[in-house]
């Protein structure tokens, strides 16, 4: 039976392959639909397996909120190409709506999760085969607090999603905080949760810093705190500088709002590492 230009349609809407390939597939199949998904699909599982060694640099990131629950999506492939096409952006929203949906405590947990009959993992494997590029689930982030925020940085690259202590944070607030942490990149919350491997590098930073400088050693210790609260103000988020007013910090801007208004959390990431 000759293949028909209704079925390399229906196939490609099946599997997202191109034109040519769901032709192929098709005739190698002799029209059977369901062999010729599966000709698609051990197709990427070959490429995937050629193109381990390359680097997965690029990429799409995207960020949402269900109720109390948000997450980041990071999907890494081999070019800008790519990662901008409308077939991969699709993908990669699929993905985050199942997490959103089901709250997978991990990243593995979410490669597991099963999207039209796919796991996510082999979801990725076809499209490798789509495109012939290195694929990746190159992060997942997640947090629930009472109030969460999504923000996606145009260009697909940066997504930041943060918490709230307390319920119906007002939108614009809410937004400001997810921008800000998508700007200044802090590290933690606040001083108090700032890691010890951090805190205790920029010490010694300080101290060997004040060393060549010719500074005595007893006062080492001073100038090593000194470093760590002048850290402490640049890299903590309610230390920081708002950004659209440096005369407050954010912590000053969240208690305009409501006194007892605090961020429980927040999750960055950036495919180009800033």
């Amino acid at each position: 039976m000759a293949v028909t230009m209704a079925d390399i349609q229906h196939l490609r809407k099946m599997t997202g392959a191109g034109m040519m390939d769901c032709k192929n597939a098709l005739n190698e199949a002799n029209n059977d639909f369901d062999a010729a998904v599966e000709i698609i699909r051990k197709r990427g599982q070959a490429i995937a397996a050629k193109r381990e060694d390359r680097e997965a640099s690029e990429g799409c990131v995207l960020a949402a909120t269900q109720g109390d629950f948000a997450a980041i999506i990071a999907v890494k492939c081999e070019t800008d190409f790519v990662a901008k096409g409308a077939d991969f952006i699709a993908m990669v929203r699929k993905i985050l709506e199942a997490a959103l949906e089901n709250q997978p405590a991990s990243a593995e947990a979410l490669s597991e999760l099963s999207i039209e009959g796919r796991k996510v993992q082999e979801l990725i494997t076809d499209r490798i085969g789509v495109t012939g590029e290195k694929m990746e689930l190159g992060a997942y982030e997640f947090l629930s607090a009472p109030t969460t925020v999504a923000y996606i940085h145009p260009g697909n690259k940066l997504a930041t999603i943060a918490g709230f202590n307390q319920a119906d944070v007002e939108t614009q607030v809410a937004k400001d905080i997810a921008m800000q942490i998508a700007a200044m990149n802090p590290v933690s919350v606040d001083k108090d949760t700032v890691p010890v491997e951090i805190v205790e590098r920029e010490k010694k930073i300080a101290r060997e810093k004040a060393l060549e400088q010719g500074k005595p050693e007893n006062i080492l210790d001073r100038i090593a705190e000194g470093a760590l609260q002048k850290y402490y103000k640049d890299y903590t988020l309610l230390s920081q500088d708002f950004v659209k007013d440096s005369k407050i910090t954010i912590n000053d801007y969240l208690k305009k709002q409501n006194k007892n208004l605090t961020v429980t959390g927040f999750r960055r990431v950036n495919l180009n590492m800033e």
